[in-house]
């Protein structure tokens, strides 16, 4: 169990719990090396026992840190301390694409494939590098404000295998984005990637998993059996270049797939060109699978009953008169140029143009919604408020979607206001340790000045120097990033000599340093110490590090004169009275 304010590798300091998997669980941390905040990702126990999967682990996540990309997260570290293996990445401030589909269903058309084109663009670097992810998810992409997507967990990803269908809490999250050779457990190429990605795609159009079941086996069967869904049946407003993306991506053959993710973005590219919003349903190349086969047959002899219809049609028609024949052509002949008007001219005249969205952040909401508009876009009637510490508190700071994207024009535009540079209340820190207060204040960008003092009887009760005993700002003050916070500790004692000094001598410095003193007497005979009782010894030599609460102990000395030499002096003593008084007697007889 990971606790706040614990250590890994002496170096990376838990600020708190962010996220729990079934294999791994993610935290916030703190590197105190290179003064930055991180994600530390820590294997679970169970995991950690298997030295294969371990093995594996280390060895892919260290090729997956090689990467550099705009849209992957980059890995910092990986290692293992006390049996515990972790991999520290970067930061992101966001969610991820499920979190962002659960709270908004589905996407805009626009939005959708402005996603597909970075997470094709990372995935594309990745594959340039021989690396697959083999996972990939919406629970594995990160996406942040500004709408920039970030692909995670190439380590963990590239350690899984197929044995792990078994994994309740695991694979019912990822089959339903598994490729159908990797179900049947074949391996996985770089064209398994694809595969993934374009059940991603259907997912952010409709905001529904194409195929579903009661177990991860019924969804991986339909993985290998089953077409997906036409996604035009559900919305008929997406164009078929957009779904023969989807059609491509998803083919069960391998074979009929994009031979790499760069092809895949390639195509995407250019898919709400005008000259492809009408284009023909895509034909796969190879046999998809026995049950396409036979319904290539079931369409063939469809095809034959229609034109068996069709000659009967005929025969009929060359019995009608000459005159009804010219009438039948001539409506015929209104009727199919009204058909080409309504299909191709009207559409193609009428069809929204693409149009660049302006970049309207540090504007007005007044000033930005004039522009939007006079660039035919839909200004949404709600503006949602943000805080940003860039732009001015009632300014623009961004759109969504985001400034330069290409859209249609009539594309609705969603406007943020600023609300300013958000300010945080303040706790009581006093008693708390220093190091997790200053981990959470530098967290929020507060810079923090940290002072030592010497201890006294109010700071007496909190244990030991690493606690803070002072701040310069009270708890319930609002803070802003980059403001400055002054907290103080205790300075650690270096023991003294208090050899000649007095107990009370002694017994004033514990006080004042709230130090524990224990005072323990010792006899001697030693003239040296007739005069005043005094410190003989001491329970830590000198130069120790005390800290208050500390418990020291001294020796005083007592004086006490050794008993023979007592008695030998009264003896004298009592001579010497003896020969002075008798002379003094004798003198009083003679007179």
């Amino acid at each position: 169990m990971i606790t706040k304010g614990q250590k890994i590798n002496d170096r990376y300091e838990i600020i708190r719990s962010i996220g729990e998997g079934g294999m791994a669980n993610v935290y916030l941390g703190y590197d105190t090396i290179l003064d930055r905040n991180v994600a530390v990702k820590v294997l679970r126990g169970d995991l950690s026992n298997d030295e294969k999967f371990v093995r594996r682990f280390q060895r892919e996540a260290l090729s997956a840190s090689s990467l550099s990309h705009p849209n992957i997260v980059e890995m910092y570290d990986v290692g293992e301390d006390n049996g515990m293996y972790y991999i520290v990445m970067e930061y992101i401030e966001g969610e991820t694409l499920k979190q962002l589909l659960k709270r908004r269903g589905k996407l805009t058309l626009s939005e959708a494939i402005d996603i597909m084109l970075q997470l094709t663009d990372g995935m594309a670097h990745a594959h340039d590098s021989y690396i697959i992810h083999r996972d990939l998810k919406p629970q594995n992409i990160m996406i942040e404000d500004d709408g920039q997507i970030k692909i995670t967990d190439f380590g963990i990803a590239m350690a899984l295998n197929s044995t792990q269908l078994t994994q309740t809490n695991s694979v019912m999250g990822s089959v339903h984005y598994l490729p159908p050779e990797q179900a049947a457990g074949k391996g996985s190429t770089i064209r398994s990637d694809i595969y993934s990605m374009g059940i991603i795609f259907y997912e952010l159009l409709t905001g529904e998993l194409p195929f579903r079941g009661d177990n991860a086996v019924e969804i991986a069967l339909k993985q290998m059996k089953e077409q997906i869904p036409d996604i035009r049946e559900s919305n008929s407003e997406i164009p078929m270049s957009v779904y023969n993306v989807i059609l491509k991506s998803t083919a069960k053959n391998p074979k009929n797939r994009y031979t790499d993710a760069r092809a895949m973005h390639d195509d995407l590219l250019t898919v709400l060109d005008d000259d492809r919003l009408s284009e023909t349903k895509h034909v796969y190349k190879y046999p998809e699978h026995e049950e396409n086969t036979k319904a290539v047959e079931k369409l063939k002899n469809i095809e034959k009953s229609e034109e068996v219809v069709a000659e009967k049609i005929e025969e009929k028609e060359e019995k009608l008169s000459k005159r009804l024949i010219i009438i039948l052509s001539v409506i015929a002949t209104i009727i199919i140029i009204v058909l080409v008007l309504i299909v191709f001219v009207i559409p193609k005249a009428t069809a929204p143009k693409s149009v660049k969205i302006p970049d309207v952040s540090k504007m007005t909401v007044s000033k930005a919604e004039k522009l939007l508009i006079g660039k035919k876009l839909t200004v949404n009637t709600k503006i949602e408020e943000v805080y940003d510490k860039d732009v001015k508190k009632g300014y623009v700071v961004k759109t969504e979607p985001a400034k330069n994207r290409t859209v249609k024009e009539g594309e609705e535009i969603t406007i943020y206001k600023s609300l300013g540079i958000k300010k945080y209340p303040l706790e009581e820190y006093v008693g708390e340790s220093l190091s997790g207060v200053k981990a959470s204040l530098e967290a929020n960008g507060i810079k923090v000045t940290v002072t030592k003092e010497d201890a006294s009887e109010e700071t007496c009760k909190y244990v030991g120097t690493d606690k803070v005993v002072w701040q310069s700002l009270a708890s319930g003050s609002k803070v802003k990033s980059g403001d400055e916070i002054e907290l103080k500790v205790l300075n650690s004692l270096a023991f003294p000599s208090f050899k000649g000094q007095t107990e009370d001598e002694v017994s004033t410095w514990a006080n004042k340093n709230c130090v524990t003193l224990t005072v323990d007497y010792q006899e001697t005979s030693d003239d040296t110490y007739k005069d005043k009782e005094q410190v003989i010894s001491q329970s830590r030599p000198v130069g120790a590090t005390v800290k208050n609460n500390d418990s020291v102990e001294i020796v005083i000395s007592k004086y006490k004169k050794e008993e023979v030499a007592k008695e030998d002096n009264t003896e004298e003593k009592e001579a010497t009275t003896s020969s002075t008084k008798t002379p003094t007697s004798d003198q009083t007889k003679k007179q």
